[in-house]
């Protein structure tokens, strides 16, 4: 099962950028073994200023056929690391083809399409810059391969 990030807004060079690159890296490395990748990240860009249902409309051109929608909102369901693992492998054994984390822009997500995801999901209670989002959400996925191979990178 591939997985995504499809985020609004573009990741300039700088410390964000290369941890999200990196993490992103790792997970597709990791995630070979356990019938997980690759792992892969679209930016889109609203440049006609359409707002949340224009980056939507964005968003959703990125999404390929049956991809299972994961909006990440703050009102979302806030799952711990080996929750958000398991999910993965449920969807994994489900034979889902992707699974594709939508991150809004700073208005978030349209109203839309978060109702029409599979899974909100909440990376806790405080509102986080769309950049370190990325970044957490990278490290969640990478967390998740070294959760389900069993390695000693998760520690509870």
């Amino acid at each position: 099962m591939r997985l995504s990030v499809r985020a609004v807004g573009r990741l300039r060079a700088g410390p964000e950028r290369a941890l999200v690159d990196d993490y992103i890296a790792r997970a597709g490395k990791a995630g070979r073994a356990l019938g997980l990748g690759p792992v892969e990240e679209t930016e889109v860009e609203d440049r006609k200023g359409g707002g949340p249902a224009g980056e939507a409309a964005l968003l959703t051109r990125k999404l390929s056929p049956g991809a299972l929608r994961v909006a990440l909102d703050e009102r979302g369901r806030a799952l711990s690391s080996r929750e958000l693992a398991a999910e993965i492998a449920r969807w994994r054994d489900a034979g889902r083809s992707e699974a594709a984390f939508l991150i809004g822009g700073a208005d978030g997500l349209d109203p839309a399409l978060r109702r029409g995801a599979d899974l909100a999901l909440s990376l806790g209670p405080m509102v986080w810059p769309h950049a370190l989002a990325r970044v957490m959400l990278a490290e969640q996925l990478y967390r998740a391969t070294q959760i389900l191979a069993g390695t000693p990178y998760h520690r509870d």
